[in-house]
């Protein structure tokens, strides 16, 4: 029985490729994301400048549909934002149903594609790993810090922090510091989770992140910013509804604000 579920599942897989009409694959492979039932996760997809006026689109294997980007649907919405070079996915009330692979695609021309980014959603009472907070604002040349949190069963898997944009990552237990930027990651395996301290921050340290042990990660959005737009926002503010969700999730209300609320999210700091 196991052989034929295993068969069958790489058959599904090189049918699925094909319908893509995959060229190529660029990103990294076999992560795993795990989400509270009910949760919602935001996915960063990253590409190439050249990729900037293509179509891209985010792909379910489940039920083998592509959404492509600025569309906003009830539980989904695939934001592009060109001049960041990604596009993101917002999935809510995440289900058991909705556990399986998903890919970041671009289109390349002549009914080719390139699979920029693939991931294995998971959703399960107790997420293997999940964060504190899924979106940290800082100040350039200050210091922000991040808690990543781990089930038992990933005690002595290696931890390590990680920027999507250019897939460098930084393991506990080492200190990384770079023009005066510097990134420490500490584990208390007691409390089941390590802690990420960036210090020095920079406007460039502005980006995706994730918190990872072993193979399962969990997304953070990071955002720095100068004093005089902290203070040109409070001369300015935007009033966003905010609703409380669990570690590792972002909660969203109300169909139309949606993408206004993700763009707020991702371009502004609010302190």
């Amino acid at each position: 029985m196991n052989a034929y579920v295993k068969t069958n599942t790489f058959y599904i897989s090189i049918w699925i490729w094909l319908i893509l009409g995959v060229e190529s694959y660029s990103g990294w492979s076999d992560h795993v994301l795990t989400i509270y039932p009910g949760g919602s996760v935001t996915i960063p997809c990253y590409y190439d400048k050249k990729y900037t006026q293509q179509k891209k689109s985010w792909y379910s294997e489940i039920n083998v549909s592509k959404t492509y980007t600025n569309t906003t649907k009830e539980n989904l919405s695939v934001i592009d934002h060109p001049d960041q070079s990604l596009f993101t996915v917002t999935m809510r009330n995440l289900q058991n149903k909705h556990t399986g692979n998903y890919y970041c695609v671009v289109d390349t021309g002549a009914q080719a594609s390139n699979t920029i980014y693939k991931v294995y959603l998971k959703i399960q009472s107790t997420p293997d790993v999940s964060v504190s907070s899924s979106s940290v604002c800082g100040h350039e040349g200050g210091d922000i810090s991040v808690q990543c949190l781990y089930s038992s069963g990933y005690q002595n898997k290696v931890k390590q922090w990680c920027r999507y944009k250019d897939q460098s990552c930084y393991t506990v237990g080492r200190t990384v510091t770079s023009q005066n930027s510097s990134v420490q990651i500490r584990d208390d395996d007691g409390r089941r989770s390590f802690t990420v301290l960036m210090t020095g921050l920079r406007r460039t340290d502005s980006g995706w992140y994730f918190c990872s042990a072993g193979e399962t990660l969990n997304p953070v959005l990071i955002t720095v910013q100068r004093d005089n737009e902290n203070k040109r926002d409070a001369l300015n503010p935007v009033h966003i509804t905010v609703t409380e969700a669990e570690p590792g999730t972002v909660s969203d209300k109300g169909n139309e604000t949606k993408d206004k609320e993700e763009t707020q999210k991702f371009n502004m700091c609010i302190v």
